[in-house]
């Protein structure tokens, strides 16, 4: 398949022109024009690259890819080192951030809502509304909750406690999205989810009556790659897999 035709099919499909985003969504380091082989990952780190390059990839899709605001936009040392690699094998580079977030089939919090059972009653959700609602079939003991949560993303989620004993309505945000928690707090949610957590995260759990979990940035974001991953390969017949790199933040 064509690299341009790809790309435009992703671009569209995660509708990427209705996200403010930080990074830019789409292709960000151009490559080879004939796409064969793809891999897929969370992030486009030198162990990614690296795999790609020995499974002769022709294109690496990612959702934290390059070229964030407020980085240094000199190429020097780990970026140089990255690009460099993806130039000389003439592999493109294509990353989707706040959209591989928010699609409303293929996206993150889209996919965590599939793995936890819950039924999706964010208020007024729109495209690109981040922070979701949700509510469980039954109410269940947060301790089952944090389980299923635990086993459904292979890692122990960091608990602070604050909310009810029996939980029904949770709401999340895949990766560093601890800063939503007021959303979650002004839905009365019993539960917020999101990836990373923050000193202040702990006292706002604890006064507003909410449990937050930060169940990993990296291990709330490996969904979205994934499924786009397998709708490529269905789509378009071409070869396409997902390479988990272990990040235990």
């Amino acid at each position: 398949m064509q690299r341009d035709q790809l790309v435009s099919y992703l671009n569209n499909l995660l509708a990427i022109d209705e996200f403010k985003d930080y990074a830019p969504n789409g292709l960000q380091v151009e490559g080879k024009a004939e796409i064969k082989k793809l891999v897929f990952g969370v992030t486009a780190s030198q162990a990614l690259i690296d795999q790609a390059i020995a499974q002769q990839a022709d294109m690496i899709v990612v959702h934290h890819g390059y070229f964030w605001k407020n980085e240094p936009t000199t190429i020097t040392g780990i970026k140089y080192q990255r690009i460099k690699k993806l130039i000389d094998h003439d592999i493109n580079l294509v990353g989707y951030h706040l959209p591989l977030d928010a699609h409303p089939q293929l996206g993150n919090n889209a996919q965590l809502a599939k793995l936890w059972g819950l039924e999706d009653i964010t208020p007024q959700p729109g495209l690109v509304s981040l922070v979701r609602l949700g509510r469980l079939s039954e109410p269940m003991s947060i301790e089952l909750f944090k389980q299923q949560v635990a086993s459904s993303l292979a890692r122990e989620p960091l608990h602070l406690p604050g909310g009810p004993q029996q939980v029904q309505t949770i709401s999340w945000c895949s990766g560093g999205a601890q800063g939503y928690i007021q959303q979650a707090i002004d839905w009365q949610a019993d539960v917020y989810i999101s990836g990373e957590v923050s000193e202040q995260t702990t006292h706002m759990a604890a006064e507003s009556g909410i449990h937050y979990l930060a169940a990993g940035h990296h291990a709330t974001e490996t969904w979205g790659v994934k499924a786009l991953a397998e709708l490529v390969k269905k789509e378009f017949n071409l070869q396409a897999d997902y390479i988990e790199c272990v990040n235990p933040v």
